[in-house]
């Protein structure tokens, strides 16, 4: 009997090698508590790009190369479709968080309806908002720039609510605005590789007293704030279903409500849906916005070069428009090193194994979690030269900026949006967000660090102070934000005037102080 106990932990005979392991608890002493991304990748150059690590009778495979990541979540998508148990997610959502739940009839049901709104066809019919919230984005900045890190969460989140909902976000106060990012914040303090104790591993602790383990008071918060939200906002798309109040628009909450019973989606399962599609989207958009204003500021010869460029193909009297974006090349290739440079989800999230699988002689048992190191690839000095250092020119000289002669056959230029059939239903919705509100910042203006007033120096920006999570995104950070000119000033001003109109259908269920902040903040544009 002890004997058994005692092999508890240790590193089964076939898997993946790793590192040393301890009687019961495996790695479970060792493994990270917060930004597990750094810690994976040093292991990963110890012991290979596919490794494990135990948790107690848990196994953990870690992937950090395009080809393990390939062949199986890609090419073996059936084994590796899974999610690993999460009891937290149960506890909050039933099982219904279409991000985390497991590989069922239910799952599936909540991926097809997501995937049946959410294609390209479907998202560029919402491109037009996409743009008009873009240009009160830059207004915003225009008018408060020391607020641009709250400016760029509410315009990712209001595109989100305006697309799913019909009802946009003016301000980053905006009830359902502060609900979704407090509820992101849960979700991620919840979420993070090794910020917990290991529960679905070592089921005892589940009963541990709530006075003695803080993530179940969290759990229940995040579930009551969940419901309170996703049901206020789902009654309000079933009046407008019922009472024939659509108007000019026609929301992706809309089509499912009509289609719900073609989709086998329940009441609560399109509550979750909607909830979680919004969740995702306003964290991961405004996450990346956030890494892109900071690079650019930190880093002004690739800021100035894509000015250059955008000087060129759309010059001061107009903001860019989505046709010119496949003419602005250093441009793309800026947005690609931003996503190496600091992925949004630098572990993705991770997957489970359905069955067992053999790769290079190595077992992946069935049940395994298994982590996409998306930051050991994109960081591994392997593949890219000076990986650690911000060089969007390596773009231009290759499709995935690698070294030259690298084999690129498996690399996926999606992996960002995840891998196998777990790969983001919002892609599309998500990539014409980064492509306009991309072109207008470096149309528009200038990003920089700030000066000491004291002392004239230039005050350094910190390119690591990033929240710990799932997600990570930047630390509030101050930078100069100015127009590039008086022409662009004036130019941001009329567009933005422009636009005002087609908010109006977004605007008819604000609050009343909502409308009356819409009205006081206006006054000056008429």
């Amino acid at each position: 009997m002890l004997s058994r106990v005692l092999r508890i932990g240790q590193r089964q005979e076939g898997l993946p090698p790793g590192p040393p392991t301890v009687p019961i608890l495996g790695n479970a002493h060792i493994f990270p508590k917060a930004y597990a991304h750094y810690q994976f990748t040093e292991w990963a150059r110890i012991y290979g790009d596919v490794y494990s690590l135990t948790l107690g009778s848990g196994v953990v495979i870690v992937l950090t190369s395009m080809e393990a990541i390939r062949e199986l979540m890609d090419r073996r998508s059936a084994s590796t479709a899974d999610r690993p148990a999460n009891y937290m997610s149960i506890l909050i959502t039933g099982g219904l968080n279409m991000t985390r739940a497991r590989y069922s009839d239910t799952w599936r049901a909540l991926r097809k309806a997501a995937h049946w709104v959410l294609t390209q066809q479907k998202c560029n019919k919402h491109l037009s908002i996409q743009c008009a919230e873009s240009t009160q984005l830059m207004y915003d900045l225009l008018q408060t720039p020391e607020r641009a890190w709250w400016h760029v969460r509410r315009y990712s989140n209001s595109v989100v609510l305006s697309v799913f909902y019909g009802k946009r976000a003016p301000r980053y106060e905006t009830k359902e605005t502060a609900a979704f990012f407090e509820i992101t914040r849960l979700v991620n303090y919840l979420n993070e590789p090794g910020a917990h104790p290991p529960v679905d591993q070592i089921p005892l602790l589940r009963y541990v007293p709530e006075r003695w383990a803080p993530w179940k008071l969290a759990c229940r918060q995040l579930r009551r704030m969940q419901r309170d939200l996703y049901f206020d906002l789902l009654s309000e798309s079933e009046a407008r279903v019922q009472n024939g109040e659509s108007g000019e628009i026609t929301t992706f909450m809309d089509e499912i409500i009509r289609k719900s019973g073609e989709l086998k989606v329940d009441r609560e399962m399109q509550a979750f849906l909607g909830g979680n599609v919004i969740e995702g989207g306003s964290d991961t958009t405004s996450s990346f916005l956030h890494s892109f204003v900071l690079l650019l500021a930190a880093f002004p010869e690739a800021q100035h070069k894509a000015q250059e460029e955008m000087d060129r193909v759309v010059g001061p009297d107009r903001m860019p428009a989505p046709e010119d974006y496949r003419k602005l090349i250093y441009l793309q290739a800026l947005i690609q090193e931003v996503h190496r440079f600091r992925p949004v989800a630098p572990l993705a999230l991770p997957h489970a194994s359905l069955s067992d699988e053999i790769y290079k002689g190595h077992i992946i048992p069935k049940g395994s979690t298994i982590y996409i190191n998306v930051w050991g690839v994109y960081h591994d000095p392997e593949l890219y030269d000076r990986p650690d250092e911000f060089i969007p020119e390596r773009f231009l000289e290759s499709e995935f900026g690698t070294k030259p002669g690298t084999d690129t056959s498996d690399f996926k230029p999606d992996l960002l949006f995840g891998a196998g059939r777990r790969v983001c239903p919002g892609i599309h919705l998500a990539q014409n967000t980064l492509m306009v509100n991309s072109m207008n910042l470096i149309w528009g203006f200038d990003f920089a660090p700030t000066v000491n007033k004291l002392t004239g120096e230039i005050e350094p920006l910190d390119l690591w102070a990033y929240h710990k999570g799932v997600v990570t995104d930047p630390r509030p950070f101050v930078c100069s934000i100015k127009p590039r000119t008086p022409q662009h000033a004036s130019t941001i001003r009329r567009c933005f005037q422009e636009a005002i109109p087609s908010f109006a259908p977004y605007e008819e269920r604000l609050s009343a102080e909502d409308k009356a902040w819409l009205v006081e903040s206006r006054k000056d544009l008429f």
